[in-house]
């Protein structure tokens, strides 16, 4: 009599559990790196402060932005809490900067995984993605 129930599993390719080389932890962080530059306001918020150096007032990223102030409030609010900017209040204005440590850091971060994305025969390291 036929065994119907039961099916042999499948022939495995090559892949097995736990061989990933990117962990969860550093696949999450990536996730918030990408996340944080895929709005364009936000590029563009980026853009203004690089380009400008120092700090920027808030009032002038309204002129040149084709967004409303509170569109900017959001991404401003997202950029700081990401810490990839700073704010210094003076008055009733508050003038934002481009943190250049998280800058440095979020760029080492980017620039390694995509990099190990590379197709070659030799696997790439991970260690400074994963933080080991």
């Amino acid at each position: 009599m036929a065994n119907l129930g039961h099916r042999p599993a499948p022939p495995r390719c090559g892949l097995l559990p736990g061989d990933v080389r990117l962990h969860a932890e550093a696949a999450a962080g990536l996730s918030r790196d990408f996340r944080l530059l895929a709005d364009p306001v936000r590029l563009q918020i980026l853009d203004i402060l690089a380009e400008r150096g120092g700090e920027v007032c808030v009032c002038d990223l309204e002129a040149a932005l084709p967004v409303k102030q509170p569109t900017i409030s959001h991404h401003l609010r997202l950029l700081l809490r990401s810490g990839a900017v700073t704010v210094d209040r003076k008055g009733l204005w508050a003038y934002y900067r481009i943190d250049p440590s998280d800058l440095r850091a979020r760029r080492s971060r980017l620039q390694s995984y995509l990099q190990s994305l590379s197709i070659n025969t030799q696997a790439q390291p991970m260690e400074a993605i994963n933080g080991l």
